[in-house]
Order: C-alpha cells, then structure tokens, then sequence
C-alpha cells in the first residue's frame, strides 16, 4: 500500500514527550514522511487577540522529514495538500501535537482533499484539555474511521519471510 506520514507539529513550542518524538522518529525513518510546523503571525491568524497565547513565532520540526510545511492556524496549507496528492498514495498517516484540535483538523483537510486520513493512535497526544488524546480519537474514528498503530505499520512494512 502506497502511503505517506503527515506529522503535525510536533515542535518545541507544545512540549512533545520524548515518548512521542522516539516513537515518530522510528516510524519516519521508515516511510516517507512531511511534517508540519506552526508558527505564529498575528496577521494571518490572531491567536493572541482572540486566545491571549500564541506559539512562536520560529520553530522547527523535532523529527527529520522529507519535507517540512509551516502553517500558521489549526489547518494544513494547500501547499501540504498538493505535495501529498502529487504522490498518488492511498493513505495518509497522522501523528502528532494535540489530537483533538490540529491532529483532526489535518485529518478534516486530507478527507475533504480526496485523501484517505489514518491516525496512528498510540503516537498522538492531545491537548491540554485531554492529554491521553482519547476524546480526538473518539471524534476521529467518528468522522474518518481509519486508525491503526505504531506496531500495525511497521509490521506491515517489513518483508516477509519464505521457507
């Protein structure tokens, strides 16, 4: 199966867990990988005025990619759309920073793109408001139905063996 891993924002600025950051690496080492990374502009979206927080304004992607898109919002960019859609794959995976808000919102933009969304459950972390990320789960099996694990893709990803 033809497929790509989307990594949202796992920067400096939310704090990923080493748990988190160790287990993406080991994925993306073995799947082509995009990251996105979001930094803040007040004209583009008004975080402070309207949240009284912002994240910063420069940042980078904690874990090595192909290729990393900066974002400044919730949603991915149509550049990060237009990058995946060019690769014709059948799925894409999502990992990363706050299931429930920018991890869904990615998943929301790849649907409404013609693109299969997958979550990898056990290598996201939600916000602040639910840090198991259970509750983006929940809305995104809901919404999207495709989720699958670390270990699922791995496996399906290494060679088989013949007697």
């Amino acid at each position: 199966m033809q497929q790509v891993l989307l990594i949202v924002d796992v920067q400096s600025t939310f704090s990923p867990p080493e748990w988190l950051v160790d287990g993406i690496r080991l994925l993306s080492a073995n799947i082509r990988s995009f990251a996105s990374v979001e930094l803040h502009d007040e004209q583009v979206t008004p975080f402070q005025r309207q949240l009284g927080w912002h994240p910063a304004a420069e940042d980078e992607c904690l874990i090595e990619v192909d290729q990393v898109f900066i974002k400044h919002g919730y949603g991915q960019t149509a550049e990060t759309l237009e990058a995946i859609k060019r690769l014709g794959v059948e799925r894409v995976l999502v990992c990363g920073m706050q299931t429930e808000t920018c991890v869904l919102a990615a998943g929301f933009a790849l649907f409404d793109a013609g693109l299969t969304p997958t979550l990898v459950t056990d290598l996201t972390v939600g916000s602040s408001l639910d840090r198991s990320g259970q509750l983006g789960i929940d809305l995104w099996k809901h919404h999207f139905h495709h989720v699958t694990t670390r270990a699922e893709i791995l496996a399906a990803l290494a060679p088989t063996e013949t007697s």
